[in-house]
């Protein structure tokens, strides 16, 4: 009889996906496995943006409680979702294989356009933050909930249209509404986007651990997440920080792009770093650098200054 793994997950849909997603998985590599939903605070307070929520473990604290004491082995999240760092005792042991990282825009109404005078929904201060800075001509208005929750919201006319990854529509099947792939050169995605971050308890069984991690991490994802996790570290970046990086693999070589954009959309600091793929977090730590020394850190102390007003 095989070990039953118990993964924890939130209960939208897209977290079912990719809770679904690793047990099948893990279930390939011949483990049991049993999914246990968990209610976060994210999912309960949805009439108040992630901002003033406060963005650190605002969709993982009750998946690591339970963690802690032993009712779930595994919490698995949307790798963008998780903070920077984690809370002692804690750590992520799989990074999936990451899908197409753009963010999209999603419409019923195809001839739509960020050239256009329309109003957008999002709840992320980096997608506004960079529609500011290259298309302010764009209105914003914040929707919250998953994404059958914003679809619904959108189609009641709070927006012409809908800013969102394309791994989270592609996923739950609205390909034929994406109006449009954005670029990557102006819409940097958040760290980790595209991919799903498994975590456990330190304390996990040693011989499992090593079970699930060969069973569900993406040496490559992993790979370019280590890098750009690092530079969210030293940045201290939570979910309500418009800062964004990519990292891509080329040979035994990491390229990490990324930066910072003020709350205003008037600055904009984004910076290519390359290095050795064994030593990703010391690129991350590149970045981070360079991005302070070219004004992010003031950029950086001021956004922070602005959200805890």
């Amino acid at each position: 009889m095989s070990q039953l793994v118990k993964i924890g997950t939130r209960g939208s849909k897209l977290a079912l996906w990719q809770a679904y997603h690793v047990e099948g998985l893990l279930q390939k590599a011949g483990l049991s496995t049993e999914i246990v939903i968990i209610d976060t605070k994210g999912d309960q307070i949805l009439d108040v943006s992630i901002a003033k929520i406060g963005s650190k473990g605002v969709f993982t604290q009750e998946l690591e409680d339970q963690l802690l004491d032993g009712r779930i082995d595994i919490a698995v999240h949307s790798a963008k979702d998780l903070q920077s760092n984690l809370p002692e005792g804690f750590e992520i042991i799989a990074f999936t294989e990451r899908e197409k990282e753009n963010d999209v825009l999603v419409s019923h109404d195809t001839s739509i356009s960020l050239k256009n005078n329309i109003v957008l929904g999002t709840s992320s201060t980096r997608r506004v933050s960079t529609l500011k800075h290259f298309y302010p001509h764009v209105k914003t208005v914040d929707v919250r909930g998953n994404l059958q929750t914003r679809i619904r919201k959108m189609e009641e006319g709070l927006c012409d249209g809908l800013l969102l990854a394309y791994a989270g529509a592609h996923r739950m099947e609205y390909d034929h509404m994406i109006v449009e792939e954005l670029d990557l050169n102006e819409f940097t995605p958040a760290v980790g986007q595209g991919s799903v971050a498994v975590e456990a308890a330190k304390k996990l069984d040693l011989e499992l651990k090593i079970k699930i991690t060969s069973a569900c991490n993406n040496l490559e994802t992993s790979l370019r997440l280590r890098a750009e996790r690092a530079y969210l570290r030293v940045l201290e970046g939570g979910c309500s920080i418009p800062v964004f990086a990519l990292a891509n693999l080329t040979g035994d070589q990491l390229s990490l792009k990324g930066g910072i954009v003020s709350l205003d959309g008037k600055e904009r600091i984004s910076i290519l770093v390359e290095g050795n793929a064994d030593q990703p977090e010391k690129l991350g730590q590149e970045l981070a650098a360079k991005v302070f020394a070219a004004g992010g850190k003031v950029i950086l102390d001021q956004i922070k200054l602005t959200l805890n007003k």
